[in-house]
């Protein structure tokens, strides 16, 4: 089975079960300030299961494209990917746990033709809030049964592992769901509920947990051995948080369920190994053949060193050179800022695992580029320019070559340092802020300040846990600063986000009114203490300009206009000149918003769009234009914020 036919087969079960097809949203989050990237299937329906209704029904499917920042330096083992696929269906208070339980089992054993004596299920235990889910377990129970298997239910314990067991419950950490987390961490009014998650097993009979760094400790569905691989994860959100900590049934109980794609491929092939797959085999094949070219004498150290770390080497690779080739191809380039950081850091570890795999850099990224266009045909990489991103990266690493000319620097720093403290105490205390300065200054990464390290005369061990823990330090810094930024954020629909995001429909309207027609949207970011917004146009506004788009959507607001919002056709919303400059991630029923006394004729806006907005423009109050910047060739960004 191929990643096109399991894709393929996942969407047309749950379309013949009455379920919409939904295309994948873009990887860069729209209207959504409180993170990068879209990291998880359910990520752009939050707004439904959170009481909106949807304008495609009640029953939803699709294959998610996802990518998660937070897993770069978990790559290396034989399951974690920074980029994945999550395939995924949604009840929006329609059925519940009987129907998407037995789904999922029918899915994987009758579809996939899974062996059930290879599944492996878990459910929330419960708590002093919370009952535990034996629905669930009565499901499931039933579900073993019909295939002829007694499935045993047993409260999880590391000390146990097993216990015989086919259903195990797990405590809140692993088997409840809320966007804050577990129960008592939960705010008043915030949806929440159990879940139950389904593993393959590859069989005692590998070994996995008697080779892995868990072999002393007895084995369990959710041990980073590798023997079990979670493939699918149903979240029932069917509680409410009351004032008093309580908890109360939802009168509209929705189900989340995701699967990794690949992780489900891998199950399907029996391979403990996801780079393995026909996602990845044929360009690890070609590295592994060049791994062997470069050193053919086995009695070579290099070729024993080479050989205890390449597979952990080559699977950075081809998990980071995906990662780059799928945001590159969503117009994120490598550079300094947030995103674009994240591009270069990415780029940067891959390229450093073939620098020490001794293979040609430019070779094997042209490869990596050819090997994804032709997996992911007809899916996504239609629109790839393979010479424009083989290009844009090779300059990447042109100036990833000069930043190691700083790495002199860190030396004579050290040394100066080395004179005036003992080498335990400098390399423990001392040199972790100096590793990280360079590191986050000049992106030089820790691992390759080694040699440099030892050629001081200090202990790499002591070094590096000095450096994880300025790390660790500047990281809780950054996540204190989020919070605060942004505090009020689009997905809680706070008062001021949502003024905010009615107010990039005038700002866009304006923009359009006075510039011209050929304005178009870019991308927006909105927190609760401002709005900006990207928007083509070839030079900077100037101040008569400014003034004329901030005196008409301060006129708008003044008028206190209507703001209405109708389901219609896309087709229909098109001819009425709704502006839909993200065509491809809308279904052919769309939320569309006009701002205007009459909605056929003299209105001011008109626009496709999902989010909060307000009844009428007066709510907004008077806003100020900040800031006008240009961010790129050819687009300019403007800041907005209350008067």
């Amino acid at each position: 089975m191929t990643p096109n036919d399991l894709r393929t087969q996942y969407i047309a079960f749950f379309f013949v079960r009455g379920h919409a097809e939904l295309p994948s949203a873009p990887l860069v989050p729209e209207n959504d300030p409180t993170t990068l990237f879209t990291g998880f299937g359910m990520q752009p329906l939050v707004p439904y299961l959170l009481g909106q209704p949807h304008p495609e029904g009640k029953r939803l499917v699709n294959s998610q494209k996802s990518f998660r920042s937070g897993d770069i330096e978990e790559v290396g083992d034989n399951r974690h990917t920074t980029f994945f696929e999550m395939l995924g269906n949604w009840s929006l208070g329609d059925y519940f746990k009987k129907e998407q339980l037995q789904w999922c089992f029918e899915f994987l054993t009758q579809t996939l033709e899974l062996d059930p004596k290879k599944l492996f299920v878990t459910v929330f235990r419960g708590n002093d809030a919370v009952p535990r889910d034996t629905e669930s377990v009565k499901i499931w129970k039933t579900l073993f049964s019909d295939v002829g298997m007694q499935a045993q239910d047993v409260d999880f314990s590391e000390r146990d592992g097993m216990q015989n067991g086919r259903i195990f419950y797990y405590d809140e950490k692993k088997n409840w769901w809320s966007r804050s987390g577990v129960p008592s961490a939960m705010p008043t009014g915030e949806p929440g509920g159990p879940d139950s998650e389904v593993f393959y097993d590859f069989g005692a009979e590998l070994g996995l947990h008697e080779s892995s760094p868990y072999k002393n400790q007895p084995c369990h569905v959710n041990c980073d051995c590798g023997r079990f691989l979670e493939i699918g994860n149903s979240v029932f959100m069917q509680y409410q948080k009351q004032a008093d900590g309580s908890f109360t049934e939802l009168p509209q109980k929705n189900v989340d369920f995701g699967g990794g794609l690949e992780r489900i491929l891998a199950a399907v092939h029996d391979e403990p190994d996801i780079f393995k797959t026909e996602f990845f085999s044929d360009l690890r094949n070609k590295l592994l053949d060049g791994i062997n070219k470069v050193i053919i004498d086995q009695t070579n150290p290099e070729y024993t060193k080479l050989t205890n770390t390449r597979e952990s080497r080559v699977r950075i690779f081809l998990d980071h050179s995906r990662a780059v080739i799928f945001l590159m191809g969503e117009g994120i380039k490598p550079g300094k800022n947030e995103r674009e950081y994240v591009v270069r850091r990415l780029i940067r570890r891959a390229d450093d695992q073939l620098s020490i795999l001794k293979l040609d850099h430019e070779l094997y990224w042209k490869e990596a580029i050819s090997h994804y266009k032709k997996v992911y045909k007809n899916v996504y990489s239609a629109s790839w320019d393979q010479e424009n991103i083989l290009g844009i990266i090779i300059n990447e690493l042109r100036i990833y070559g000069t930043v190691f000319k700083n790495v002199e620097k860190i030396k004579i720093e050290l040394i100066k340092l080395k004179e005036k403290f003992s080498p335990i105490s400098l390399a423990s205390t001392y040199a972790g802020p100096v590793l990280f300065h360079y590191q986050s200054t000049y992106g030089i990464p820790s691992t390759a300040t080694l040699p440099l390290i030892e050629e001081v005369g200090l202990l790499p061990k002591y070094a590096f846990t000095s450096f994880n823990k300025e790390k660790a330090y500047h990281q809780e810094k950054s996540r204190t600063a989020s919070k605060g930024m942004f505090k009020g954020g689009l997905a809680d629909h706070s008062e001021n986000v949502t003024k905010y995001h009615t107010a990039t429909h005038l700002l866009h309207a304006a923009l359009r009114k006075v510039l011209g027609e050929h304005v178009s949207q870019q991308g927006s970011n909105i927190t609760g203490e401002r709005l900006r917004f990207d928007f083509s146009h070839p030079t900077a506004l100037t101040e008569e300009q400014k003034k004329k788009v901030e005196d008409m959507i301060n006129e708008k607001i003044k008028e206190d206009l209507p703001v209405t919002q109708e389901m219609v056709s896309k087709d229909e919303a098109l001819k009425q000149g709704a502006m839909a400059f993200f065509k491809e991630k809308y279904a052919d029923t769309v939320s569309m918003y006009t701002i205007g006394k009459d909605l056929k004729k003299g209105w001011f806006s008109k626009e496709l769009c999902g989010g909060p907005h307000v009844a009428h423009t007066g709510e907004i109050g008077p806003i100020k234009i900040t800031k006008e910047e240009s961010v790129g060739s050819g687009i300019r960004r403007i800041y907005v914020q209350f008067a």
